[in-house]
């Protein structure tokens, strides 16, 4: 159920959830331990969550399979929303740092899916 409001698109939880792919449990264990806090509730406690939730959503989706914590990934998303804030140059050299290490696990990730082809290639032709 969407809602509109003044200036932007709102939706309860399993819209979010139908469009992210990710289950109502999971999403409110991000707003549990504050990584996707709900924008309102409404009058029946229910979470409300704007276009710019669904948004930092995906990011953290992203995040998810390359191994960085709920820790790490609060950083990452405190430092991608206050870019135009003090201290640039502190907060470059943070994401490069977590560039690298998402660079790597892709690495690794990429190795073991060209090892799963090979095996699957290997029983196909036994098939």
């Amino acid at each position: 159920m969407t809602t509109k409001t003044s200036d932007s698109s709102t939706m309860h939880i399993g819209e979010l959830a139908e469009r992210t792919g990710l289950s109502l449990r999971t999403i409110r264990h991000y707003d549990e331990v504050g990584l996707l806090p709900a924008t309102a509730r409404t009058d029946g406690g229910f979470r409300v969550y704007s276009e710019e939730d669904f948004e930092r959503l995906t990011v953290i989706k992203q995040m998810k399979p390359l191994g960085f914590s709920l820790e790490e990934m609060a950083e990452i998303l405190s430092l991608l929303s206050s870019r135009d804030g003090a201290d640039v140059e502190q907060s470059s050299e943070t994401l490069a740092g977590y560039l690298e290490k998402a660079s790597d696990q892709r690495a690794k990730m990429a190795r073991n899916l060209a090892q799963a082809d090979e095996f699957i290639q290997k029983l196909s032709s036994q098939v």
